[in-house]
């Protein structure tokens, strides 16, 4: 027997999964890291902990399994995008904590940016607008922030890379040759790729102030990037994929036609639409790349990123108490009938797509004495939605610009699938269907399919859409004055929740 191994180093934990030839998951290692918040605003990671945890759960799988090495034809790696990680090349040693995605520290560089020629800038090169969710400012950050970093990076001492290529560098070897590279999917999301060229630019280099020897060679998604370390886990083991969580979840999901989109219901959640090869820019959705496949040219996707979803979720469970597991949101949420006129807008980052307010900020609207905490439970489940709302409506609105069919489905994936009060919400906010495929696994399962296909392991994109099964779909059955009641209400309650960051308050 042949096997897969993907890697998904995600925002919240490290999993590794042994994948057999019909796309089935034979076995799952996961650890859990730290989530670290220095101040209001600031989230970390250990990037030592991400890599210590990373063996741990390929060991897990492998064992589970009952393979080794010897078993796997490739490896694919899928990751948390944006996260930023500087390390020593001579050491291994990152000099300090990774800055994550949600961290909102880097707002004053974007803002000096943005001074000149707002917050579209570098749009038309990179796709995305100034903002603090990418990885161009954090690095900007750590080099003038942390003692002697900029001098080093300079000097060529210190490599650049988001955890895709943290991984990749200490599974072929570390300070013994590792690979120091990324794929155009996880450069794209930098800010410093050029979407035309798929090169990172001497431009934007130049805006941001960062040396270009700190970063990784730019390669296509699925192609060889190198092989296990010898001696390790995986010694000799090819990496033959490499995908952003997002564009892994997309290819899982066999999205690989213009005009196909996905939403994995995740710590955020993030709305991806396909097409085609070449890039379409928007005011308000990022453009970024799908994947590419060596030897072809790349595709790209519109995606409308929403910071945070399954994260309020755990705000209510952990900040709050209301349950003892994330899953019991379902329960307490059905208990009541409606969300007892309670709106809630999770802000706690700003708001990303399709608004980028950064000086929005977390609010609940609506309360009264009759409000329960199963009421402010079913108005969180629902604040996902409606977001998604907010993006499906841009989404429709440039898929008919470019020619391309509406939307006729939304594939969702991701944790909070398992929740059926909020898919059939879902369905209902957007009067579109919902189907939920029968396999949730679709981030680790993109990057098993990218390795499989870029090895031979498979042999055509049609054999990997063929390998998607539905699970489950949810019809819209709201009737329609209701639905767009509750959307207003949601508008009101965004309008309500911005403008509250300003020189006292941050």
């Amino acid at each position: 027997m042949a096997f897969l191994l993907a890697i998904d180093q995600g925002t919240t934990s490290c999993r590794a999964m042994v994948v057999g030839e019909g796309g089935t998951i034979i076995s799952v290692g996961q650890r859990e890291h730290t989530q670290i918040f220095p101040r209001p605003g600031w989230v970390e990671h250990d990037a030592n902990e991400i890599w210590h945890h990373v063996r741990l759960a390929i060991g897990q799988a492998l064992s589970q399994a009952d393979v080794n090495y010897r078993d796997i034809t490739a490896v694919g790696i899928t990751n948390q995008r944006e996260t930023t990680v500087v390390w020593d090349k001579t050491t291994g040693k990152p000099i300090c904590n990774a800055i994550v995605w949600q961290d909102t520290r880097t707002q004053a560089i974007c803002d000096e940016l943005a001074a000149d020629g707002g917050t579209k800038r570098f749009a038309k090169l990179t796709g995305l607008p100034l903002a603090t969710y990418f990885s161009a400012p954090k690095l900007r950050w750590i080099l003038d922030h942390i003692p002697g970093a900029r001098a080093r990076a300079e000097a060529g001492e210190l490599a650049f890379g988001t955890t895709d290529s943290w991984v990749l560098w200490n599974l072929t070897g570390g300070v013994n040759g590792g690979v120091h590279a990324t794929d155009v999917t996880n450069a794209s999301r930098t800010m410093l790729l050029d979407l035309h060229t798929l090169t990172f630019s001497d431009e934007l280099c130049e805006a941001f102030a960062i040396p270009p020897q700190l970063l990784p060679e730019v390669r296509p998604s699925l192609s060889t990037f190198g092989y296990g370390r010898a001696g390790g886990l995986l010694s000799g083991v090819p990496i033959t994929g490499i995908l952003g969580d997002q564009q892994a979840a997309t290819f899982g999901q066999g999205c690989f036609l213009p005009g196909e989109a996905k939403n994995t219901y995740g710590t955020g959640s993030f709305v991806v639409v396909n097409t085609g090869d070449s890039p379409t820019f928007s005011d308000s959705l990022l453009t970024t790349v799908c994947y590419q496949k060596a030897g072809e040219p790349a595709i790209y996707a519109l995606e409308g990123s929403i910071a945070v979803t399954g994260s309020l979720i755990q705000w209510l469970r952990d900040n709050l108490g209301f349950f003892a597991a994330a899953a019991d949101v379902e329960a307490l949420a059905a208990s009541v009938d409606d969300n007892g006129g309670v709106v809630i807008v999770p802000a706690f980052s700003g708001l990303f797509a399709p608004h980028w307010r950064p000086d929005a900020r977390g609010a609940i609207l609506g309360l009264t004495r009759y409000v329960t905490k199963a009421h402010l439970a079913r108005a969180a489940l629902e604040s996902t939605c409606y977001q998604t709302r907010d993006v499906i409506t841009e989404v429709q609105t440039h898929l008919a610009a470019i020619g391309a069919p509406p939307l006729r489905e939304l594939r969702a994936d991701g944790g909070m699938v398992e929740n059926s009060l909020l898919m059939q919400f879902q369905a209902d906010m957007l009067n579109l269907e919902v189907v939920v495929g029968a396999e949730q696994e679709s981030t680790a399962l993109g990057a098993a399919f990218a390795a499989g296909l870029a090895c031979g392991f498979y042999s055509s994109y049609d054999e990997i859409r063929a390998l998607w099964r539905e699970g489950a779909r949810f019809h819209p059955h709201m009737h329609a004055s209701e639905r767009e009641r509750l959307y207003r209400l949601w508008q009101k309650a965004v309008h309500r929740s911005c403008n509250w960051v300003d020189a006292d308050v941050r």
